[in-house]
């Protein structure tokens, strides 16, 4: 059925069910051996090249094998709807969403794109820093922040989770601010794992990303020299830079559900920049695609 079908009614029933199956689910099962996450990107990725035409840029991205897509904001000439419509057409599943905080006049927003991207998994990016993580009294007012954002979008069926950058694993006041979101937070929040940022922190991904264990279901896999400042920005495809997935990959185990490639920066052509990480992923059997 068509996501403009489907009426507010029809969408938040069949969440419903999603989410009281979810102990049955694959998401918190053990999966056989040798099980492999699927790989997706972050539309953030080819933000210039979808303001310059989406659907081709969706389109060679499919083909490339990509299984998923991890949404952000859409150019101001591309409304949401369009957009789902591109992603079914490539058979493209939209696994998160990565969008404001879902408080205010953004909580509507917010479900309406859920409801057409039939996506029931909202990730809260965490750009910029600002002062949210200055100090442990700002830590604590933070998580409450994130406790009435799930628990809204947990009243409509849809998952919260966050994404970090390097400071939230900078030791503030005694704590790294996701560690104590690990231990102190609602535990309906979820972890998405940028791994690049984690070592760009001056921490190790490998134990972060085996730490967080099922909390962490989504990785964020992109590569380069990861050092703070301007150089972090010099990043490169998959494979050639100071990452060691092949390490991530197996602390993170059947925990991972998703493999999403992200570039923030890239000097080269992108799609050679996406291409080149997908098959080095895939080839290397640390994460499946659909080529």
């Amino acid at each position: 059925m068509d996501a403009n079908n489907y009426t507010r009614k029809d969408f938040i029933k069949l969440l419903g069910l999603g989410t009281a199956s979810l102990a049955f689910s694959p998401w918190y099962m053990k999966d056989k051996a040798g099980y492999v996450a699927p790989i997706a990107f972050q539309l953030y990725s080819v933000r210039r090249e979808i303001e310059k035409d989406f659907e081709k840029t969706i389109h060679k991205l499919a083909d490339m094998g990509f299984e998923g897509v991890e949404t952000y904001a859409l150019p101001a000439n591309l409304t949401v709807p369009q957009a789902a419509k591109v992603f079914k057409e490539c058979g493209l599943k939209v696994i998160s969403m990565h969008t404001e905080l879902p408080l205010g006049d953004q909580q509507e927003k917010i479900v309406q794109a859920a409801e057409a991207y039939h996506c029931d998994h909202v990730i809260y990016a965490g750009w910029p820093q600002g002062e949210k993580y200055k100090n442990l009294d700002a830590i604590k007012k933070t998580a409450e922040t994130y406790h009435e954002s799930a628990s809204f979008l947990k009243s409509k069926g849809i998952h919260f989770g966050l994404h970090n950058h390097w400071w939230e694993f900078e030791m503030v006041d005694g704590v790294y601010p996701f560690y104590y979101l690990l231990e102190h937070a609602d535990p309906k929040i979820f972890f998405e794992i940028d791994t690049y940022w984690a070592k760009t922190s001056g921490q190790n991904p490998i134990k972060i990303v085996k730490d967080f264990g099922a909390r962490a279901p989504f990785l964020h896999i992109k590569d380069g020299p990861a050092v703070k400042g301007t150089k972090s920005y010099e990043q490169l495809p998959v494979g050639t830079g100071v990452m060691d997935f092949k390490s991530i990959v197996k602390s993170g185990g059947n925990n991972t559900k998703w493999m999403i490639v992200e570039f923030d920066e890239y000097a080269g052509n992108i799609f050679e920049g996406m291409h080149s990480s997908y098959k080095y992923l895939t080839k290397n059997h640390l994460a499946k695609g659909k080529v």
